[in-house]
């Protein structure tokens, strides 16, 4: 039986509305509280592309200012909103759009992306055109057990945050694709890595069952791709003038499929938040220490290929957001 033709389609007038902003504004917590420190830059990573979505023909792409690079996870920079990281609060609005592509007529066009966390649970809000008229919807829940936070005074992240569709959401994609979504149906992974203002509320260490903020633990595979400076950050902090430019080293130049490789990250500002991606695949997260300096372990898969392979340091803390990478070759078994 052939599928039907997506129910979701854009004409002129609609697509208009979907990309006004909305009217909403990300301050509050859902009990009307202010939350405490505003976001001033930084990104929400999503790897929709995988899994369920994948598995059903779907395709997924992104349009500017976000970006998408190699089928990696997409970055949606932060354009506004606030944080309360001591109890696990954000609610961030998200540039660019989201588009989904499969067998209907039209992509699936997601724009107006909305982050909001409350701790114990969390909500991906999006905007987009059925039937010719623009609506917002709750697209998808996101569990935060389980995952990874850590904060600094001037930044924080959330790594591993699993999204899945709402019945609202499944029914979106049922309607367009065709094909039937069911509440739960997974939606790939989520992580949060924003700048801050400076603030005294929320600064202390909290990393779930996992320990202090300082602890290098594994991650999930949310904020990967190429590199892509945080809305907001291309002023430098103040006093972060004489800090070197950060630098990424490996301790083996070549080695086996199954062994242990070291990265080596220097010059970057003292307590950064590091994420350490291998082959755009973010699994840790660091600390950077009093010298800037760090070192992270971690196994080459016994199933990785033999070639060139990479490893992508992103601080999202410390005023420098921008990537580096140094690469290694994995040699081919004898």
């Amino acid at each position: 039986m052939a599928k039907r033709p997506g129910a979701v389609v854009l004409a002129a007038g609609a697509l208009f509305a979907l990309c006004c902003p909305g009217t909403a504004t990300a301050q509050d917590r859902p009990g009307g509280e202010s939350l405490p420190r505003q976001v001033t830059g930084g990104y929400v990573g999503w790897s929709a592309g995988d899994g369920e979505t994948a598995d059903r023909g779907l395709t997924f792409g992104v349009t500017a200012p976000a970006v998408r690079h190699s089928g990696g996870p997409a970055r949606f920079p932060a354009v506004r909103g606030a944080a309360g990281p001591a109890d696990g609060a954000a609610d961030v609005e998200l540039g660019g759009t989201a588009r989904f592509g499969g067998t209907a007529a039209q992509p699936l066009v997601l724009a107006g992306l909305r982050l909001r966390l409350t701790g114990d649970e969390g909500v991906l809000h999006a905007r987009t055109v059925v039937d010719g008229r623009a609506r917002e919807l709750a697209l998808a829940d996101v569990t935060v057990s389980g995952a990874d936070s850590a904060v600094r005074a001037d930044g924080w992240s959330w790594t591993g945050l699993a999204a899945s569709l709402t019945e609202e959401g499944a029914k979106l994609l049922s309607s367009w694709s065709g094909t039937g979504f069911a509440a739960g149906d997974g939606l790939g992974e989520l992580g949060l890595a924003v700048e801050t203002e400076p603030g005294g509320d929320g600064t202390e260490a909290k990393a779930g069952a996992e320990g202090p903020a300082h602890a290098e633990s594994p991650q999930g595979s949310p904020v990967t791709g190429s590199p892509q400076s945080p809305a907001g950050a291309e002023e430098e902090p103040t006093g972060r003038q004489d800090v070197p430019e950060p630098a990424a080293a490996v301790a083996l130049a070549a080695l086996a499929a199954g062994a242990e490789q070291t990265v080596t990250g220097t010059g970057f500002a003292p307590d950064a938040v590091v994420l350490v991606a291998i082959d755009g695949d973010t699994r840790y997260q660091a600390v950077a220490g009093a010298d800037g300096r760090f070192t992270r372990s971690f196994p080459v898969y016994a199933t990785a290929f033999a070639g060139e392979h990479t490893v992508e340091l992103t601080a999202v803390s410390g005023g420098q957001p921008a990537a580096v990478r140094a690469s290694f070759a994995v040699t081919a078994p004898d």
